[in-house]
């Protein structure tokens, strides 16, 4: 992890070089997607056995520590094998890259966790728009968040959740969609896809939003570290208000304080998304319209920071 605080061309993590000659375009986007959708099958029937081999409420809290990352086995594989069969033809580009210009990762990790909790507030008014949820999908949160221990809702939410999906959404789809097509088309796609993998609007619309801010970071800066982060501080930060019972049934943060400092927080809220944006923009240049992803040489597969 010492590679986070450092610019260097080297990948942090060895396990994403598997994927990196694996460069998927529109057609590929959607053949991820559905290995995404059978994987998930997979996961259930992975609940199903926790069902018929532990009680009802073992089976709820530990079952989606297993189910999860099963969901995600189908387009590993796929995108692993398809780089393998690429590797000695085509030009690989890093999963994970630390293109951060004059800034550092310190400096970058401040502020990309103060945007994403700015994000998160400004999305509070369209969060308190949205019809209620149904039942089962309320009981659904409810398990996950509130009904299981904590370290099961972190490491699920937290951990498991921010690794997989910007595994998927950022380092496979967006990376490749930025070497086949506009920057600007390829995070809208890329943050449709994230919103789309949480199978309902109630998570798939702040998705979206969030996905927009994610896409950017990586475009960039080609670090998915960051966005693990970034997708780490939103979710905590779910599972943390979540825990009160005061804030856990709250339909709008409006609730719990005056009008005027609800505006106050929303204005402010903008005002530093636009500045955050505003500093990567001018302080990190691009070394290429495609985004700052590193491009990667045969020979350096193996090579670990």
């Amino acid at each position: 992890m010492s590679a986070f605080f450092q610019k260097t061309r080297k990948r942090s993590y060895d396990l994403f070089s598997s994927y990196t000659y694996y460069v998927p375009g529109i057609k590929g986007t959607i053949g991820l997607i559905l290995l995404l959708v059978a994987g998930n099958f997979i996961g259930s029937a992975v609940t199903f056995l926790f069902q018929l081999a532990f009680d009802a409420k073992a089976a709820a809290t530990y079952g989606i520590l297993a189910a999860y990352p099963v969901m995600f086995i189908p387009p590993m594989l796929y995108a692993s094998y398809m780089s393998r069969r690429n590797e000695l033809f085509d030009t690989g580009y890093a999963l994970d890259s630390s293109n951060f210009g004059r800034m550092n990762g310190w400096q970058l990790a401040v502020m990309v966790t103060v945007a994403t909790l700015a994000a998160g507030f400004l999305m509070d008014p369209v969060n308190a728009a949205m019809p209620p949820m149904p039942e089962f999908l309320e009981k659904a949160f409810e398990n996950m968040l509130t009904n299981s221990p904590v370290w099961v809702s972190l490491l699920s939410v937290s951990i498991l959740a921010p690794i997989f999906e910007e595994w998927l959404c950022r380092g496979m789809i967006l990376r490749g969609l930025l070497q086949k097509m506009h920057p600007a088309w390829a995070m809208v796609i890329s943050a449709l896809c994230f919103a789309l993998i949480h199978f309902n609007p109630w998570q798939a619309i702040p998705a979206f939003v969030l996905g927009i801010l994610f896409a950017y970071v990586y475009y960039k800066t080609g670090s998915l570290k960051l966005t693990m982060l970034m997708h780490c501080v939103n979710n905590t930060f779910a599972v943390i208000t979540a825990q009160f019972d005061n804030l856990k049934d709250l339909d709008s943060w409006a609730q719990v304080m005056e009008l005027w400092q609800y505006i106050s927080l929303l204005a402010a809220s903008l005002i530093l998304i636009v500045i955050f944006i505003d500093i990567l923009w001018k302080n990190i240049p691009m070394k290429s319209g495609r985004g700052n992803i590193d491009t990667v040489r045969t020979e350096d597969i193996g090579i670990s920071a």
